[in-house]
């Protein structure tokens, strides 16, 4: 961590550049001694990729920014202050610090926290910025989270962990290929705690993540803007339950949430016999179609399902509670009819539909529409329909 990046006349510096070519910045001359111009290319770079996902660190004087990666990798105020709720008791111990988002926002529910970092230059960056956020009790160890766990005798309400993926493998990844492997080490962390909150990547398939961890009370599937962003495995020790699955949007600062326990997942579906110009559609959020309780979406809101393979509903009102998009049907066009339309604009939509996106918008030559959407789909009697429609809600 270099001190000098934090003189005033540096700060201003990497302010006033936000919006410049860094890699100019990065090939020329440093302005300042005993900086380079890589590391003023890296402040420059990680603090504009602060601004939208972490406003409170940008707008804070003297944050020190680490390598654009930690970056890239930390989780978004927005997650983070979500997944501060879920810690019990006075004391956390997060043993994946990071650049410590999730630290800082645990120590605004918590009394204390611990903050493990094995990087001794980003345990030194995060406690540098918790200093300058004020956040006074956090204690900050530069040592591997779960050799501390193993070696102390100290027990904690809550432990905290935010595993990273060895190696990519696809799509497909198991809490094995993680380090750590909290599966693997599940049974100490355990002794020295209640409470063991997870944080994994959407990726990881809930039937797989719950045959490798045990006493797992709730799972919460974290989206924005329709956009899976994290799943938060809560293990509470002796639990021995259904596991409850929380679907939760967080949008604008508007929260909403679809839950059920797992074993009621698999209800039946009633479907739309017809569907009518001025219904409305809706289409769950990204979270929700995660949960894969796609037939027990529809009863708990009361709507009808299209078909039994397409996951899109319908009903005469509008709920504004629902978590997910909802469209005003203004027309519904076969392909035939569809070919006789002129001057086609909208965004295309295919839901369980023989065609791709692209090649529908070149075939029928549609314009692009912000507001109006082409909606091509199946419905409950296996016809292929395209539905004009306009957006009523986003989230």
């Amino acid at each position: 961590m270099n001190n000098k990046l934090l003189a005033k006349a540096v700060q201003d510096y990497i302010s006033v550049n936000l919006n410049a070519d860094v890699n100019q910045i990065a090939l020329a001359k440093s302005p300042f001694e005993g900086i380079s111009p890589a590391e003023l290319a890296t402040q420059i770079t990680a603090k504009k990729k602060s601004e939208k996902k972490l406003p409170t660190w940008f707008h804070t004087e003297n944050i020190y920014y680490p390598p654009v990666l930690s970056i890239e990798q930390t989780s978004s105020e927005i997650t983070a202050k979500y997944k501060s709720k879920l810690a019990k008791g006075d004391t956390l111990i997060d043993i994946t610090g990071g650049f410590g988002i999730d630290s800082y926002y645990f120590s605004q529910k918590v009394k204390a926290v611990t903050h493990c970092e094995i990087n001794f230059e980003l345990s030194a960056i995060a406690q540098h910025n918790a200093q300058a956020l004020h956040a006074t009790n956090i204690e900050f160890k530069a040592v591997d989270g779960i050799a501390y766990i193993k070696n102390s005798d100290t027990t904690f309400d809550t432990i905290y962990v935010d595993p990273a993926r060895r190696a990519e493998k696809g799509k497909v990844f198991m809490l094995k290929d993680c380090t750590p492997d909290i599966a693997g080490h599940l049974e100490i962390l355990l002794e020295k705690s209640s409470r063991i909150i997870v944080k994994t990547a959407p990726l990881l398939d809930i039937s797989a993540g719950l045959a490798e961890l045990s006493q797992v009370s709730e799972i919460h599937i974290v989206s924005i803007k329709n956009e899976c962003k994290e799943l938060l495995w809560v293990i509470d020790k002796n639990y021995r339950e259904d596991a409850k699955i929380i679907a939760v949007t967080l949008n604008n600062g508007i929260e909403k949430d679809f839950s059920f326990y797992r074993s009621s997942s698999n209800g039946s579906a009633q479907f739309a016999e017809n569907l009518n110009i001025d219904d409305y559609l809706y289409e769950p959020d990204a979270a929700l179609l995660k949960s894969g309780a796609f037939n027990l979406i529809g009863t708990t809101y009361n709507l009808l399902k299209l078909h039994p393979q397409t996951q899109l509903f319908s009903s005469a009102i509008v709920d504004k509670d629902f978590p997910g998009r909802i469209f005003k049907i203004e027309d519904i066009l076969n392909t035939g009819e569809l070919k006789k339309e002129t001057n086609l604009k909208g965004n295309v939509i295919v839901r369980n539909y023989p065609a791709k996106p692209e090649d529908l918008v070149k075939k029928y030559k549609i314009k692009s529409d912000q507001e109006q959407f082409l909606i091509f789909t199946k419905i409950a009697n296996g016809e292929n329909v395209i539905l004009k429609a306009s957006i009523i809600q986003y989230y």
